[in-house]
């Protein structure tokens, strides 16, 4: 069991499924939490225990595509505790099923949107906090599509291939000054909406969220102070 006691947590995506289980992880271990929502009041309802307490802060209306929302968060998270420790980004999305000859840009600017600015500006925004008290973790979610290239998904691979590209460099940038950048690559996840979706899947083979929140949560960790870059695949028996 990791203790994150005294450790401030910033969490974008708590409301998803990964983040909800990557919440609770964290909540579990100690940790005080922010989280953050583009919804307005989603997450008092998702986590009315963490509402009721000055320990942990509900972010909504928190644009992570947006630079300058990103930074009023971040503003927020250092006025209430004073220091940010470790950084989780559960944010990202799917949109496939069309070669790239009939590709929509507006689907390959989505996701790269949805899947790569926002881990460049949570990173961009949390970087100067952590130099300036020495330490920190960031930790990002890819997913194995970032390892190659498949038919009729190429912006939904491009994009987690850049997040990939973008841990690998900003963990070059920071590892001597004690911070950790590093990403999980999750198969697929054992969802509602995945179920939906795959009726006819095997889905004892697939990983549950609780299980790539236990790798997050070392990746987080003082035990995993000696990764750097890493991408940790995260497949399940898939």
């Amino acid at each position: 069991m990791f203790d994150f006691s005294s450790q401030v947590v910033l969490l974008a995506g708590a409301s998803g499924n990964l983040g909800q289980a990557v919440t609770r992880a964290f909540y579990a271990a100690g940790a005080r939490l922010v989280l953050l929502d583009r919804a307005t009041d989603r997450l008092p309802q998702l986590f009315p225990e963490l509402a009721a307490t000055p320990e942990h802060l509900l972010l909504g209306s928190v644009d992570v595509t947006d630079a300058a929302s990103v930074e009023q968060a971040v503003e927020t998270t250092l006025a209430h505790f004073g220091r940010i420790d470790v950084l989780v980004n559960t944010v990202g999305g799917y949109r496939a099923g069309q070669p790239v000859h009939e590709t929509p840009p507006e689907t390959w600017d989505f996701m790269l949107n949805l899947n790569a600015r926002t881990a460049f500006i949570l990173s961009q925004a949390v970087a100067p906090p952590m130099l300036a008290q020495g330490a920190g973790k960031i930790v990002h979610v890819a997913a194995r599509a970032a390892l190659a290239g498949a038919a009729n998904a190429a912006a939904y691979s491009a994009s987690k291939a850049a997040l990939v590209r973008l841990v690998e460099s900003q963990a070059e940038e920071l590892k001597r000054a004690n911070i950790n950048v590093n990403c999980v690559l999750p198969g697929t996840i054992d969802t509602p909406q995945n179920r939906q979706a795959m009726p006819k899947a095997n889905f004892s083979r697939w990983v549950s969220p609780e299980a790539i929140a236990d790798v997050i949560l070392f990746l987080a960790s003082d035990a995993a102070r000696a990764v750097h870059g890493a991408a940790v695949p995260v497949f399940g028996q898939s």
